[in-house]
């Protein structure tokens, strides 16, 4: 080879070696691997142990299982199942599981899945837990529950269910409103433009199951433009025994009254087997109870309520029918004439019409018919609600206890359902139009 191709093949050797440094000197350094986190997994607790440890079978209890049937669908012999049946039945009935309950078994966390530990739950806030893998115990517990309390109110359009619905608030509101004023207030006779406003706590278990209503602590509902404002109080610390009563302290039951007229004597009680000589001694079922007393004498509404029936028919001549509330009704026979007509509201007390000798009487009497849920009952035999005021005692720890929830309550807007502003939108309108 020649000197001067030598020296080319030199020169070109030189060229590639100064461009391969120069590239070494531009490539970029290679950046540091990112280290991937571990994330932990989080402890899961409930009924007191800690899940992760278990794996986890929950069901419901179906048709035809029994707490022998399942556990012996998981793997536990019968012997060792009557042992711990045996253990667990002095903290807890295993015959009393219920359809579409739930329960929970704990199990190994192994190949064998053993079966460690069975959690029932009865309701949603109470758990029973035999636990049976180590020494065998029975006890039952109950779930973390949270208070919450809120404030709620309505304008009835046309009835309490509808406005309460409409708000999208449980139901169950509309059966505590009606019990707390049931001796006040006519719920089947609710008008267009009544409104209330209520202070009342929700329950929740786990934090996030949401578990109904608790109590109402205190509610205003206006009816007939009267206002009737409800406070609950606690009248027995060691009974733990709650009731409402007024802005006044005078209570929201109204015990009935003992007889609806001023009696001479009972003529008749109420008795299913009574025999009737006039009918060839026969029985005669006699549902009432007679109170003898002069033509003329005032007979009494026994409570407050509607008048529901006001006519003269067949045996019962001239009567009259009061409805109370949804529990209770009173029906006054054979009077000489009646005060009051359907529709009538009557106070305890007031004069619904006077004795006298109408329909099937040998005596001037009125016959007094007492109805429970529909059906009529001996009302000396009822454990009617007590009316029995605050003691004086607890009279100024009452008022102190009210008197800031009278004044949050009077602060709480009535708050109308859409379709009542609705109403109200159009009916602004037409007038807007008629005064143009």
């Amino acid at each position: 080879m020649d000197r001067r191709r030598i020296k080319r093949l030199g020169k070109g050797f030189i060229a590639i070696l100064a461009l391969a440094i120069v590239s070494c000197k531009e490539t970029p350094k290679p950046t540091a691997v990112e280290e991937l986190a571990i994330v932990e997994p989080v402890d899961v607790y409930e009924f007191g142990f800690k899940l992760n440890d278990y794996i986890v079978k929950r069901d419901t209890i179906r048709r035809g299982d029994s707490f022998g049937e399942i556990l012996e669908k998981n793997s536990i012999g019968y012997p060792k199942i009557f042992q711990i049946a045996e253990k667990a039945k002095d903290s807890f009935d295993i015959r009393k599981l219920q359809v579409g309950r739930p329960y929970t078994l704990l199990c190994s966390k192994d190949s064998l899945k053993a079966p460690k530990c069975f959690i029932y739950q009865p309701n949603v806030e109470e758990y029973v837990v035999i636990n049976f893998q180590d020494s065998i115990h029975a006890y039952t517990n109950r779930k973390p529950i949270k208070y919450v309390e809120k404030e709620f109110s309505g304008v009835i359009n046309s009835s309490i269910s509808e406005t309460v619905d409409a708000q999208g608030v449980n139901f169950a509101m509309v059966y505590k409103i009606s019990d707390i004023y049931a001796w006040t207030i006519d719920f089947f006779r609710l008008q267009k433009g009544d409104r209330f406003k209520v202070i009342y706590t929700d329950k929740y278990i786990d934090d996030t199951i949401y578990a109904g209503i608790s109590e109402i602590k205190a509610a205003y509902f206006e009816h007939k433009n009267e206002p009737f404002y409800a406070f609950e109080f606690e009248t027995d610390t060691v009974k733990a025994k709650y009731d409402y009563f007024n802005e006044e302290g005078k209570t929201m039951r109204r015990a009935f009254l003992k007889a609806p007229v001023k009696y001479k004597r009972i003529s008749s009680r109420y008795n299913l087997r009574r025999r009737i000589a006039y009918y060839g001694n026969k029985i005669r079922p006699h549902k009432g109870t007679d109170f003898a007393a002069d033509v003329g004498t005032p007979i009494m509404a026994t409570a407050n309520g509607t008048v529901i029936e006001s006519q003269r028919k067949g045996g019962n001549g001239n009567y009259v029918k009061i409805k109370h509330n949804s529990t209770y009704s009173t029906q006054y026979l054979h009077m000489s004439k009646r005060k009051v007509k359907v529709g009538d509201y009557v106070k305890q007390g007031d004069v619904i019409g006077w004795v006298g000798m109408t329909g099937n009487t040998a005596g001037p009497h009125v016959c007094y018919r007492f109805w429970k849920n529909g059906e009529q009952v001996d009302p000396f035999k009822q454990k009617l609600p007590a009316s029995e005021p605050i003691s004086e005692n607890l009279k100024d720890k009452y008022f102190d206890h009210i008197r800031p929830l009278k004044e949050r309550l009077d602060r709480i807007y009535f708050k109308e359902t859409q379709e009542v502003q609705d109403v109200q939108v159009e009916e602004n309108n037409n007038l807007i139009t008629q005064a143009n």
